[in-house]
């Protein structure tokens, strides 16, 4: 559910509350029911869905259809949080803590999007970030989403428990993706598959940190409840990661999960030492770990709270996002995801120095709802949104993007 409904929803709810109970004056009845400011005088009519992606407004006219095509618990798997889904929420209201600040008199007639990330040009700072199992979404899965990226040329990062090899994916977008590595508890695992990627053609090893404890994913639970499908014959127990084509050829004994307890500086450092393509840290929320980064020789890092899947109550990442930038200093790029819905807050994150935004959740709800059509047309609306930001601010190139042109509220 999009942030707009859930505000619907919730505003329903105290309505019904207030109104049912004596512990409230007829005056806080009143101010509940006087009109919102703005007045909702065009609400999503969820009765009468898009049929085609081309009638989409924004990224959120998606999900709902998505809702209605995917399987209850393949829905929940996509939209969960972890515990209450704090961070979740508050991916989304970060953005509310800071105000853009536009310059006139600037022209603006031709907007330059393009940006390089280590090396290589890509006509947008909109990056598909990893995410698993999209086979789950749609049939045509990270196949369908790599020839969208190729459509836009943005860059793609393949999730290592994708339902699509790396040689496929990286066939399909005509061009290199980076590669997402979850080490899993055992050295032999995470070398495997990093050779496996690197031997593919991927630049780039991305390994995600933040992956410590089984997640509690309480709405996913809620929604499988709801799914009457008999799930064995493709779910079976301890084999989530053997059915994962990356995994394929790769000895997993004593490895069932994504969970790490092991993952420390020092097999940073043998990762560093053995990896010869750039190694990109993603999960990075604090400023210390951004120093240690690069210390460490990293490539660069991805500010990241996974969403909101794996960790509640930490901050939004578009609040830690200063800080870890001046923490930096432009001694490498500093990427970051984590609710990124509209152009307005890709361009807020760029201004304050992010190099690139990594969108999830979004180009799922496109693949979902139409499958290639629909994740290109969820990208072709955050170009647009962006674009429009862009000019908007005063900014003809990404390169003018700075951080005067963000303040906190």
């Amino acid at each position: 559910m999009s942030p707009h409904h859930i505000q619907l929803a919730s505003r329903r709810r105290l309505l019904q509350f207030l109104a049912a109970s004596p512990l409230f004056a007829r005056e806080a009845l009143a101010e509940a029911l006087r009109p919102s400011d703005p007045a909702e005088w065009a609400p999503r009519d969820l009765d009468k869905l898009i049929t085609d992606p081309k009638q989409a407004l924004d990224v959120f006219d998606f999900e709902p259809v998505m809702k209605q095509n995917v399987p209850p618990a393949h829905f929940g798997y996509m939209a969960t949080g972890v515990d209450d889904e704090a961070t979740l929420r508050a991916n989304r209201e970060g953005f509310r803590k800071f105000a853009l600040r536009p310059r006139r008199l600037v022209d603006v007639s031709n907007i330059d999007m393009s940006i390089e990330i280590l090396g290589a040009r890509y006509d947008s700072p909109i990056v598909i970030a990893p995410t698993g199992s999209n086979r789950a979404f749609h049939p045509d899965a990270e196949i369908a989403v790599a020839k969208a990226a190729k459509a836009g040329n943005h860059l793609q990062i393949l999730s290592t428990v994708a339902t699509t090899s790396i040689e496929d994916a990286i066939a399909a977008r005509g061009a290199p993706v980076w590669f997402q590595l979850y080490t899993t508890q055992r050295w032999e695992v995470a070398e495997g598959l990093v050779k496996r990627a690197v031997a593919a053609g991927a630049p780039a090893i991305v390994v995600t940190l933040d992956v410590r404890t089984p997640a509690k994913w309480e709405t996913f639970v809620r929604l499988r409840r709801t799914d009457t499908r008999e799930c064995g014959s493709c779910h079976g127990l301890n084999d989530y990661l053997s059915r994962k084509p990356n995994f394929a050829g790769i000895d997993l004994g004593g490895v069932s999960t994504t969970v790490v307890t092991n993952l420390t500086w020092d097999l940073i450092k043998r990762l560093r030492d053995a990896v010869k393509v750039k190694l990109v840290l993603k999960g990075i929320l604090g400023f210390e770990d951004a120093k240690l980064a690069t210390e460490a020789g990293i490539d660069a890092i991805v500010v990241s709270n996974h969403g909101g899947r794996v960790e509640d109550g930490v901050s939004a990442t578009i609040a830690v996002l200063p800080e870890i930038v001046d923490a930096v200093g432009g001694r490498m790029p500093v990427l970051v995801d984590s609710g990124f819905r509209r152009g307005s807050d890709i361009v807020m994150a760029l201004a304050i120095g992010a190099q690139a935004v990594c969108i999830g959740r979004p180009y799922l709800w496109g693949l979902g709802a139409f499958g290639q059509p629909g994740v290109e047309r969820v990208l072709a609306i955050l170009r647009a949104e962006t674009r429009n930001a862009m000019a908007q601010l005063g900014a003809p190139s990404v390169r003018d993007l700075t951080p005067a042109m963000v303040r906190r509220v």
